[in-house]
């Protein structure tokens, strides 16, 4: 048996008070303050005035998708179209042997009107496809070349969920909305390899870890990505736990639900809690920035649309009440005004039918709430689960979405302290790699509602700031209570799971502002396993 000691340090505990030192033996705590400083050790931990704390959570991310970021080609810190075709070029000329060149995600602001043209590709990349993700992932803007590969022309129409961006004279742009419509041109691309899929598993993990993470929700999982991810459990190249979000589509959900009950089968007899795939994921609608998100009323910059739901409404409700009878979580991604809605009246409805049991469903970004489905998240026991990086003016909001949804929505927007205050369970996530993954860049953004100039003074709805202590609540005791484990992990007293994460100072003592750049994660640990330790100041 091996006893751990961490001291010379605060010890943030989740449950309203701090202590000096903490011990933690064969992965659980064992004790806290002068207890456990009076316990013999067999590892010290020098905190070194540092911060002790629960592990944090994402409670919504798309790991792979980061992962095959990170493998290139790498266009999303690039600041104009030319630095993204520039990357795409030079990518393409280091890999010969790629027969389509995929990537993400583009900012969608460096075009006006977020429309990009296949034509600026072309001049890159003539005679081998290219797809690029936007970094909302709802949106791709590809060459001609990937145009002809897919079958797609003038003649082609715009299909049911989706829409294809067009030139005055009725040809192709080069760009795709939602789900058929990117479908379509991604579907004609070869499928990753389940080595390419491991290798970016791997990668996405080992980030989390590094950011003091230990557990996340893949909120969009295909049936054949579930292979990479036992292999890669099977390689103990998950650096962090996984539950799996088993993607609904609204034209099979049918006969998904016997893959749901083999890939959760297949999961559970790995044994352990590294990788779990108790979760169905819903894409309720789309997204302000192109018009797709569903909204109550019509779009301020066009009176003839009001969104896209992605399911037909009675679908939605009966795939929904199938899926809760198999005794899965729903965790449903809504945007829109009227989008929450159907996803709050959906859960009122399943509950009818199927009756009580602690299903703890999730509503996913929550950005435009009205204000009498505010409460219903308390009263259904709706968590919500939200990401802090969005509640800020960025030329994003700025330039596309506050113009789609005008200032009276724009109010209504991500109303993290409003939810709180009405009893509903707040949990954060990243939407990674929509947004930075790490918590502490999401932090004082959830504290300040202010960007990084600083503006607006005050923050932007500053009725909607939430202090410390909630902000590290959401992102620990929050994302446990998500996972059904808030019995295990999410707070530190005697007994629990030692999921840990050690941070270099004090960030409550900070201004908000430092704390992306200014401070650092020392050291995590799953289960009293290091998955991560900083070699600068190790303290060990």
């Amino acid at each position: 048996m091996t006893r751990t000691l961490f001291h010379n340090g605060t010890v943030w505990t989740g449950t309203g008070t701090t202590a000096g030192a903490l011990s933690i033996r064969d992965g659980r705590i064992e004790a806290l303050g002068a207890e456990a400083q009076a316990r013999p050790a067999d590892e010290i931990v020098d905190l070194q005035g540092g911060l002790l704390l629960p592990a944090f959570g994402d409670g919504h991310c798309h790991p792979d998708h980061a992962g095959f970021e990170a493998m290139g080609p790498r266009i999303r810190d690039r600041g104009s179209v030319e630095e993204i075709v520039e990357e795409v070029r030079r990518y393409a000329a280091a890999h010969p042997e790629a027969e389509w060149i995929i990537g993400a995600s583009y900012d969608a602001t460096l075009a006006p009107g977020g429309m990009f043209d296949a034509r600026w590709l072309d001049a890159a990349v003539p005679g081998r496809p290219v797809v690029l993700r936007a970094w909302d992932y709802h949106t791709v803007w590809c060459n001609t070349e990937a145009m002809r590969r897919a079958g797609l022309d003038a003649a082609t129409p715009d299909p049911p969920r989706g829409a294809f961006a067009r030139r005055d004279d009725g040809e192709l742009l080069g760009m795709m909305f939602e789900w058929d419509a990117v479908d379509a041109v991604l579907g004609a691309a070869p499928a990753r390899t389940t080595a390419d899929l491991v290798r970016a598993l791997a990668i996405a993990t080992e980030a989390y870890a590094a950011a003091g993470v230990t557990w996340i929700q893949d909120a969009w999982v295909e049936h054949r990505a579930i292979e990479a991810y036992l292999e890669a459990a099977r390689q103990g190249l998950l650096a962090t736990r996984v539950n799996l979000g088993l993607r609904a589509d609204p034209e099979r959900w049918r006969d998904q639900l016997a893959e749901f009950a083999a890939d959760r089968e297949r999961v559970r007899a790995l044994g352990g809690d590294r990788l779990t795939a108790n979760t169905v994921k819903f894409f309720v609608d789309g997204i302000l920035e192109s018009r797709t998100a569903s909204l109550l009323a019509p779009y301020s910059d066009d009176p003839c649309t009001r969104g896209m739901p992605l399911w037909p409404y009675e679908e939605l409700l009966e795939a929904l009440t199938a899926v809760d009878k198999m005794g899965l979580q729903a965790h449903l991604h809504a945007i829109g005004d009227a989008g929450v809605r159907a996803g709050l009246d959906a859960i009122e409805h399943v509950t009818a039918v199927n009756g009580p049991r602690d299903r703890r469903p999730v509503i996913a970004h929550v950005q435009v709430l009205d204000e009498a489905d505010l409460p219903r998240f308390a009263e259904l026991g709706v968590i919500a689960n939200l990401q802090p990086l969005w509640a800020r003016t960025d030329p994003a909001m700025t330039e596309l979405t506050i113009p789609r949804i005008g200032a009276g929505r724009a109010a209504r927007q991500y109303l993290i302290g409003s939810l709180l205050r009405a009893g509903a369970h707040v949990a954060f996530g990243s939407d990674w790699p929509v947004t930075d993954h790490r918590p502490l860049a999401g932090m004082p953004v959830a504290v300040t509602r202010e960007n990084a100039e600083r503006e607006p003074a005050g923050g932007w709805l500053p009725e909607e700031r939430i202090d410390f202590d909630a902000a590290l609540s959401a992102y620990t005791a929050g994302v446990a209570y998500q996972a059904f484990a808030e019995r295990e992990r999410g707070s530190l007293s005697p007994g629990k799971v030692a999921d840990l994460v050690w941070l270099d100072r004090d960030v409550r003592q900070m201004d908000p502002h430092d704390i992306a750049d200014r401070s650092a994660v020392r050291g995590t640990w799953l289960a009293g396993t290091r998955t991560f330790i900083s070699p600068e100041r190790s303290g060990i």
